[in-house]
């Protein structure tokens, strides 16, 4: 069997270590662009008080088909969206009902064209390798709006949820549109309302993370150029 010159040994040490950086930027950006993510909470994240009838059970799915990075999602492309509300109403109001068990699990193509809306931004400081906690959001007020507004679907009770900087929110029936024909509004907490309390740091709304590219990475891409440029002169010699 021949022996490789020292030449050929050098060429292959090239193409070996061109491969692997090529790998690691592959990995790397796949990691840190996942297609992606979850954004999930329920009543058992939050202190309730209740401040217009007694709405205390309620749990949101939210799949956002879009990467998780920082920056804005306004109105951001949906997978589906699973969400429910239950509670007692007090009397008066304008659905009449003395309960509700409000259960919505739709596309989000149907989400937005139902009359909803989604709205939050992730902050430019904000450490992703954790998941999403509220604490990464951006804003001095309003952090958190999912409002799942519903016009002319015969419901009363679809949910206003918003989360604010200070550690306090609020989920209430939104303004929704009963029937368009003939005109049936109900406006908005005029069926419940729900205060809520929270630890910005704590309350986790995705699990989903973003992995960032090794420190050390750099330094690799350096040496990998120097051995190319050793072995190219070494050939010139």
């Amino acid at each position: 069997m021949s022996k490789l010159t020292p030449f050929k040994k050098r060429q292959s040490l090239f193409r070996i270590q061109s491969l692997a950086a090529m790998l690691l930027i592959c990995f790397g950006f796949q990691s840190f662009n996942a297609s992606a993510f979850t954004v999930s909470f329920n009543n058992l994240d939050f202190g309730l008080t209740t401040q217009f009838s007694d709405v205390k059970t309620f749990s949101f799915e939210i799949i956002i088909d879009e990467p998780l990075q920082i920056g804005v999602y306004s109105n951001p492309t949906l997978t589906s969206v699973n969400y429910n509300v239950f509670g007692t109403l007090v009397p008066g109001t304008p659905s009449g009902f003395p309960a509700f068990d409000l259960r919505r699990s739709i596309g989000g193509s149907e989400f937005y064209t139902q009359g909803s809306s989604l709205n939050f931004e992730i902050a430019a400081d904000a450490d992703l390798s954790d998941g999403v906690q509220a604490s990464d959001l951006a804003g001095a007020g309003k952090i958190f709006e999912f409002n799942g507004r519903e016009i002319d679907n015969r419901r009363y009770h679809p949910a206003l949820f918003e989360l604010f900087s200070d550690g306090t929110g609020k989920l209430q029936n939104s303004n929704n549109i009963h029937t368009i024909d003939p005109e049936i509004i109900v406006d908005f907490g005029e069926e419940y309302i729900t205060d809520l309390s929270f630890n910005p740091a704590n309350l986790t709304l995705s699990t989903s993370t973003v992995v960032p590219l090794p420190a050390s990475l750099p330094l690799f891409f350096i040496a990998i150029a120097g051995l190319g440029a050793y072995s190219r002169v070494k050939k010139c010699a």
